[in-house]
């Protein structure tokens, strides 16, 4: 079956805009802020709500359409057949809740499991960075260039705090030569902002060992399409269905990192 990519795509960006509006009129009123399993890990009705929207515009639009989210509303999927939406209604929600910015509706827009649209909308900066697989990538229509390699020792890598310090997850100890090796560190707090900076150069690359698939569904894609490389922590293929340990970088740099820092991990 064909598909309209470039049909999918307006009503994509033009619901992300819309998505966001909403977002931005939020700031001024009180949050309903809930926990989910781990009291770090904020939800909030807008988080409910922008999800919401999403699917309801999806399934009137492109009924034939499947759509996993994050907060449970979309379809129970054991396959990625057809088109399926990955969405994150607010990458970030700990960012939007205590600075109502560093944050970002992400969409990965998959058929028959191949990566096709990629849309992440900084929505407090107005950025929408945007790509149809073989366009290129481009932030609000203004082509973004290609990205060049680097080296460990002139990287900027993103990366949470928590994995270098003594955590259930995995030995902290891995990761650490590799911290020291670098030019320097940052965290932002958002998957999908980080794989932004990746795919803009802001930071040559950003690692973590657990993801879920709407955290980086859009971002590599973004960064594919630029020449980045994106693999899990073993330099193996990501799984779209299931969590995953998530290394996405510049070309070269990938390479460089996971035979000297990251192969003997227990990822």
């Amino acid at each position: 079956m064909d598909y309209n990519l470039e049909e999918i795509d307006t009503y994509a960006k033009l619901w992300i805009k819309e998505a966001g509006e909403k977002i931005r009129a939020s700031f001024p009123k009180t949050l309903n802020v809930t926990s989910k399993s781990n009291p770090n890990d904020l939800v909030t009705d807008i988080d409910k709500s922008t999800e919401q929207f999403f699917i309801e515009k999806i399934r009137e639009t492109f009924p034939d359409h499947r759509i996993i989210g994050e907060e449970g509303y979309g379809d129970e999927i054991k396959d990625l057949d057809g088109v399926v939406w990955i969405i994150d209604p607010i990458d970030g929600t700990m960012n939007f809740v205590h600075q109502q910015r560093n944050f970002a509706i992400s969409i990965g827009i998959y058929i028959n499991g191949n990566g096709k649209i990629g849309l992440i909308y900084d929505v407090v900066h107005d950025e929408l960075y945007h790509c149809i697989v073989g366009q290129g990538v481009h932030l609000n229509g203004e082509p973004i260039p290609k990205l060049d390699e680097t080296t460990v020792s002139e990287a900027v890598i993103g990366i949470n705090a928590t994995w270098v310090t003594p955590n259930r997850r995995i030995d902290h100890e891995l990761l650490v030569p590799l911290v020291k090796a670098v030019r320097g560190t940052r965290s932002y707090g958002s998957a999908a902002m980080e794989m932004v900076y990746v795919a803009t150069g802001r930071i040559d690359a950003y690692l973590t060992p657990r993801l879920a698939p709407w955290d980086f569904a859009a971002g590599i894609i973004l960064i594919k399409e630029l020449g980045g490389e994106a693999t899990n922590l073993r330099g193996e293929e990501l799984d779209m269905l299931e969590e995953n340990s998530i290394f996405v970088s510049k070309p070269g740099l990938h390479n460089e990192i996971l035979e000297k820092y990251l192969k003997d991990g227990k990822w």
